[in-house]
């Protein structure tokens, strides 16, 4: 491919001398010859035990971060993908190594501006606004105790212990568990089975295990839960009153009417940005149906691992390591690449079409909507802009999103 190039760095004279000086200072330190004590056997002896070409690799290690940078500085490339590097010569002379560098790759766009791309007029029905007005109240009610029967949507406090064929099992004992009702957190069939019990009621509760349960002892097997209810609690719901109102802390927000009014908005909002989204999706589509790229399976790569770098974080934020994940699906890494290959291709090649419009189009930022987006960011992270700066290296990471985000709407607007 065009885009990869083969670059050759030779470590010679003085440099590569004082590698492997340094390389027989590490290694003296650590070999046993018989008659000298530890660290103190001679250059010429340890040399003829050991040869010099012992000392090479570890000599290596001490220059190849400089060779790269060699590399680098000779050719003027910018690699965007970590490059591979092989050591095609060693010897007391001298290392040389062979870098393979891949850089971004030729893009041609045939057309970008004028697309026959629909974007969807957005509408908020009444029913929208009602639905969204139920789920603030819901989320505003209140957890009172209730003396009643048990109902879809309650929380039953309980004491519980499972038994497969009249022995109690591992994992199956709870105590003052809150389980809400219908949340499907418990086995199929156990939370339907307390409906219309009460407080201070024992009951047993017959449930059959999926067959897809992880426990090779418990998946479709029948047992029997013993439970003890020590506690029924029911959610209030706020009434569209003065004291709701005053809860939500809205600005403008005081009575019914301007709640829709406000609820109204937030969802036109919303309903926009995801047509925003959709529509400039569609954008990069028709631009990409004619553009010549010619997209390196190292560069899709190093997106995939990217792409699985970001999953692993979601999943720690939930409490899951990607390998209980991949355990738990019956799946591999492998499994996961290939399901995502596809995507990854796609968020490359959008990412290079944007990059190649905005040079086109010359778009750029000031320096000072970088320093107002540092400083919002500040804001948002409860940080300063020196410690994103310190975090970034630069505030080239900030520069880059937001002539991203030009260019995007440089496109939204030219179709």
């Amino acid at each position: 491919m065009k885009n990869k190039k083969e670059i050759i760095v030779k470590i010679d004279g003085k440099e590569w001398k004082d590698a492997i000086d340094k390389a027989f200072d590490k290694k003296i330190k650590t070999v046993k010859v018989d008659g000298f004590r530890e660290g103190k056997c001679p250059r010429d002896i340890y040399e003829q035990k050991f040869g010099k070409e012992s000392l090479y690799m570890d000599a290596v290690e001490y220059v190849i971060d400089k060779a790269y940078q060699k590399a680098l500085d000779d050719s003027k490339l910018v690699p965007v993908v970590q490059p591979t590097v092989d050591l095609s010569k060693v010897d007391n002379d001298a290392a040389e190594f062979k870098f393979n560098i891949i850089v971004k790759p030729e893009i041609k766009i045939k057309k970008y501006k004028k697309l026959k791309v629909k974007r969807e007029e957005v509408k908020v029905s009444k029913e929208e606004v009602n639905t969204e007005i139920e789920l603030l109240r819901k989320k505003y009610a209140e957890i009172v105790v209730k003396d009643g029967k048990i109902e879809l949507g309650d929380t039953a406090v309980i004491d519980f212990e499972g038994f497969k064929d009249e022995k109690a099992f591992e994992g199956g004992k709870g105590e003052n568990y809150p389980l809400e009702i219908g949340s499907k957190t418990f086995i199929p069939g156990f939370e339907e089975q307390l409906v219309g019990h009460k407080l201070g009621e024992d009951l047993e509760v017959t449930v059959k295990f999926p067959e897809d349960y992880p426990s090779e002892d418990l998946k479709g097997k029948d047992v029997v839960f013993k439970v003890k209810i020590h506690e029924v609690k029911t959610k209030k719901i706020p009434e569209l009153k003065k004291d709701f109102f005053l809860d939500l802390s809205i600005d403008g927000v005081k009575d019914i009417e301007s709640l829709e009014k406000h609820v109204e908005t937030e969802i036109l909002n919303r309903k926009n940005n995801e047509e925003d989204n959709k529509f400039i999706s569609n954008v990069l589509e028709e631009i990409s149906k004619e553009t010549v790229i010619d997209l390196n399976d190292e560069i899709v790569e190093a997106e995939l691992n990217q792409m699985l770098d970001q999953y692993r974080e979601k999943l720690k934020m939930q409490g899951i390591t990607l390998e209980q994940y991949l355990e738990f699906t019956k799946s591999t890494i492998d499994d996961m690449k290939n399901n995502l290959k596809d995507e990854a291709k796609k968020n490359v090649l959008y990412r290079y079409i944007i990059e190649e419009i905005k040079r086109i189009e010359d778009i750029s930022v000031t320096d000072k909507e970088i320093e107002e987006e540092a400083n919002k960011l500040a804001e948002l992270y409860k940080t300063t802009v020196e410690e994103l700066k310190k975090a970034f290296g630069t505030l080239d990471v900030i520069k880059y999103d937001l002539e991203m985000k030009k260019t995007l709407e440089f496109l939204k607007d030219n179709n």
